[in-house]
């Protein structure tokens, strides 16, 4: 139990400690979601699990951020702007993620499993979609509207539609 108010307290500070920032409401449902799996009597677990989904709805229409509690996300992870952020269950993203609105981390055909693994300090501009069993490596950008199919190496940015990588210049 106290992870889970470790991690929501700091989704906080990453929200920069507003808490009518719309992405952190979502952070706190999915970690609210995350936590009532760890519950062992049926019986408890099951009225945790209504309250759950009732919440997800609730932030699903409120901020247009689905984000469901079978995706693995990391610590800090940055929602910037709510609205039209679709996360595949089986998405993993890594530490120190940023996500803009537009962003998909989805499948990329029905029917078919496979969705993104994001490493650390991965930043996602707004509208691009990245899709399929991707892999995309630590400190990466995404440009805005890009879409992934591919995956990208750790430092380089991913730009275009279809996305071209190219290495990360570093920082002087």
């Amino acid at each position: 139990m106290r992870s889970v108010f470790e991690r929501i307290r700091e989704d906080f500070e990453t929200h920069e400690r507003d808490a009518w920032r719309q992405g952190f409401w979502a952070l706190v449902v999915y970690r609210f979601g995350v936590w009532r799996y760890g519950v062992r009597s049926r019986w408890v677990r099951k009225p945790l699990s209504f309250v759950y989904r009732i919440s997800r709805l609730a932030v699903q229409v409120l901020t247009g951020i689905d984000l469901p509690c079978e995706a693995r996300i990391g610590r800090r992870l940055r929602i910037d702007h709510f609205g039209s952020l679709i996360v595949s269950g089986d998405t993993v993203i890594g530490d120190d993620c940023v996500l803009r609105h537009g962003v998909t981390l989805g499948l990329r055909h029905t029917g078919v499993r496979g969705a993104p693994r994001l490493g650390d300090r991965v930043d996602v501009g707004a509208g691009a979609k990245i899709l399929g069993p991707v892999r995309i490596g630590d400190d990466v950008a995404i440009g805005a509207n890009a879409v992934v199919l591919c995956d990208v190496p750790d430092r380089s940015i991913a730009v275009g539609v279809p996305a071209a990588v190219k290495p990360r210049k570093e920082r002087s």
